[in-house]
């Protein structure tokens, strides 16, 4: 831990696949450049242990979380191409150690995807909760990391993180000054939410915000790109 005001949850995302969940066309799903709002609660959520009926929780949770990201190690972009026949009888894994099935009428022709993730890529994620008060707090969510409720992954099933997400705390006014605290060889890409930091060298929309009343993603958030 490190300077003063704010305390700020450190987690580390690495693993050999992980995703980001950009918006998705038909059966395209990109990747994003950067971990959004509604992945990291949806991580967050799973650690704690709720269901995914617990949709007035989600959404306080993400409109509390303040964040921002610092890559690590890049890693290479990758697209999987999926093609897959599935039977009616067909069942999956879930997180929830209960296997999950499919219903329908249909089942002759193939379900074709293509699915972006990063390979071999590391993040650092600064985050806290605001009204700091408020359930489940950060000292909640810090503890859900060390024993989470259900098998953790980043982004989609198949993405296991490849070491504890949890990586300690920082301390900072803002999430740029968090984002300055980690431990780091050099500048490195960072980002954060506009108006947490300075101008960077590039400001944009990006829709990572899930209305989960509805499980749709709707509005988008002003983020800035740069070094720290």
């Amino acid at each position: 831990m490190s300077g003063a005001g704010t305390r700020w949850l450190v987690l580390r995302l690495s693993a050999p696949m992980m995703s980001f969940g950009a918006v998705a066309i038909d059966q395209v799903g990109p990747t994003a450049r950067w971990p959004g709002a509604s992945m990291l609660t949806g991580l967050i959520g799973n650690a704690l242990g709720w269901d995914w009926d617990d949709r007035a929780a989600h959404q306080t949770l993400q409109d509390r979380l303040r964040f921002g990201a610092m890559e690590m190690r890049a890693g290479d972009r990758l697209t999987d191409i999926q093609n897959a026949r599935l039977g009616k009888t067909d069942r999956g894994w879930t997180t929830r150690g209960a296997p999950e099935g499919r219903s329908g009428a249909s089942y002759d022709a193939p379900h074709r995807r293509r699915r972006g993730y990063f390979a071999d890529a590391e993040y650092m994620i600064v985050l806290t909760l605001d009204p700091a008060d408020t359930a489940p707090t950060l000292d909640a969510v810090a503890a859900a990391f060390d024993r989470p409720a259900r098998p953790l992954f980043i982004g989609r099933k198949s993405c296991l993180p490849a070491q504890p997400l949890k990586a300690g705390e920082v301390r900072g006014a803002a999430v740029h000054d968090a984002l300055g605290a980690l431990d780091r060889d050099g500048p490195r890409p960072a980002t954060w939410p506009l108006g947490e930091g300075p101008p960077g060298t590039r400001a944009m929309d990006v829709a990572d915000r899930r209305v989960w009343s509805s499980g749709l993603h709707g509005g988008t958030r002003a983020i800035v790109e740069g070094l720290v």
